[in-house]
């Protein structure tokens, strides 16, 4: 419990949840899940270079009458590595992990920039099979934030760098792009759960080859099987003509919702809003 945490923070960590997971094409994919394991499944995906954790303070306040998973993308958080990635890769490992919940219910795929590539992408490829899919401020024609991070830096990945001390590497998490208005609190606690420690200090978890392949273009969209739903932060990086051109491709019946005074990463700065916009859309949905 941190001090200067409210109180529905501290009730959403101190939630149990499962720790599990998969194996995906030889990998080994780790996830964490809330609610009865029968209810119908909400899977969360992070963006690029996080993890599961970024969901803790969000997921248990959905998964009331459902089963939400947060998993790992391979690459990320404790994961296994690959040789390569792609969007592809990372959407069969969401249906895996969708697929080893106990509900026969179609499940709903929420994703956060990248993961919203990723849930996107589960979209085309197994949209009969998913009840919908939601990006959350997911710049589709522009690489992801964190991946156009890396192409500023003549292709430098950051995060390779070994620090002594683990209050030090977590003294340094940044959010990308950065945005004061974010949670002092809500970062604390994603830093902490984004390093490890390895030989000579600690280093952050996610593979630098990760931001090779995270982007989206429109030409990669075609009409889903599934319902489909846009969220962007009124001071994100989705902006209204990137959508309306998503919206054009995906057949042009597409709901798009702004969170206000919220940035791209809109878990960290207007969590409650995200959580009530998560659960009028699920409800929607499954009413239908």
């Amino acid at each position: 419990m941190n001090a200067d945490s409210p109180d529905w923070f501290d009730e959403a960590l101190a939630r149990p949840f499962d720790q599990l997971d998969v194996v995906v094409d030889g990998a080994r994919i780790a996830y964490r899940a809330w609610g009865k394991p029968d209810a119908p499944c909400v899977v969360l995906v992070h963006g690029g270079a996080a993890h599961s954790g970024w969901w803790d303070h969000v997921a248990p306040y959905v998964s009331n009458d459902q089963r939400v998973v947060a998993l790992d993308l391979s690459g990320h958080g404790d994961s296994d590595h690959r040789e390569a990635y792609s969007l592809e890769q990372w959407a069969k490992e969401v249906m895996a992990v969708a697929g080893a919940q106990a509900s026969t219910a179609a499940p709903i795929v929420f994703g956060h920039s990248m993961g919203g590539f990723v849930a996107l992408t589960a979209g085309m490829i197994f949209g009969t099979e998913l009840l919908g899919v939601l990006a959350i401020d997911s710049p589709v024609r522009e690489m992801s934030a964190e991946t156009r991070e890396v192409h500023a830096r003549g292709g430098k990945t950051f995060g390779a760098r070994v620090y002594p001390t683990k209050d030090e590497i977590v003294g340094r998490f940044r959010t990308v792009p950065p945005d004061a208005s974010t949670l002092a609190y809500v970062c604390r606690h994603i830093a902490e759960q984004s390093v490890h420690e390895v030989e000579g200090g600690w280093t952050w978890k996610f593979d630098a080859k990760i931001f090779l392949r995270s982007y989206m273009e429109p030409a990669d969209i075609a009409e889903v099987a599934c319902h489909v739903a846009l969220i962007r932060g009124e001071r994100g990086i989705a902006t209204t003509d990137l959508n309306r051109e998503v919206i054009e491709r995906l057949g042009g019946h597409v709901p798009i919702s702004l969170v206000p005074d919220s940035g791209h990463h809109i878990m960290l700065d207007q969590p409650i809003a995200l959580i009530a916009a998560l659960l009028t859309l699920t409800a929607q949905w499954r009413a239908r």
